[in-house]
């Protein structure tokens, strides 16, 4: 894992939370992938100097996130909290390369729970999804998705906005899992750094 960089750090008590996430009512959220309660094995300083630290994944950004905790903070591995809360002490974009290997096994089990959580959003994209250039289309960076079937929605969205995955499944003949292509999508964009498109997965400009 990499040194910290102070100038990618974030002082939770200060932050702007347009600068993490799409903000809910408490500020902007992230799911835990995982905690160290003695701090990062790769801190030299003396253990008393040392924070609680957790990964987590954005829930609006599908961001990576590196996250000091106060020393009386409980949390667990699927919590969903905001990075405003007052047991945060400051936050930092981090890489998937720079996440523990217990928080990277835990990216794909955290995206399943967001999408389950807020399907209304995700099938949205199926209804919402546009052009990207002349050639290619949003629904054609879902995998498995070529140009029948990328039809196929576009001519079924126009008889009505699809109202769940079930509903994509039902009206959209050879989809068969469209939850399951969109959480491939979205993993995709998360671990590979050279995709030359992103929908979901956005990085910090």
């Amino acid at each position: 894992m990499s040194d910290p960089d102070p100038d990618t750090e974030t002082d939770a008590s200060n932050a702007d939370p347009g600068d993490a996430e799409g903000a809910g009512p408490s500020g902007p959220y992230v799911v835990v992938l995982d905690v160290l309660p003695n701090g990062r094995p790769d801190d030299g300083r003396p253990g008393y100097q040392k924070s609680p630290v957790a990964y987590g994944i954005g829930v609006e950004s599908f961001r990576p996130f590196e996250i000091a905790l106060s020393e009386l903070t409980e949390v667990s591995v699927g919590d969903r909290f905001p990075l405003d809360d007052g047991s945060v002490t400051r936050y930092r974009d981090v890489d998937v390369d720079d996440l523990t290997r217990n928080a990277a096994a835990e990216i794909e089990y955290a995206v399943e729970a967001i999408v389950a959580e807020d399907e209304r959003r995700f099938v949205d994209f199926f209804n919402e999804a546009g052009p990207l250039t002349l050639r290619l289309h949003q629904l054609d960076l879902l995998p498995g998705i070529g140009e029948t079937l990328r039809n196929k929605v576009l001519d079924a969205r126009k008889r009505g906005p699809f109202e769940s995955f079930e509903d994509v499944t039902d009206r959209v003949s050879g989809l068969h899992r469209p939850r399951e292509v969109l959480i491939e999508r979205i993993l995709a964009e998360i671990r590979e750094d050279e995709l030359k498109y992103r929908i979901f997965a956005r990085r910090r400009e």
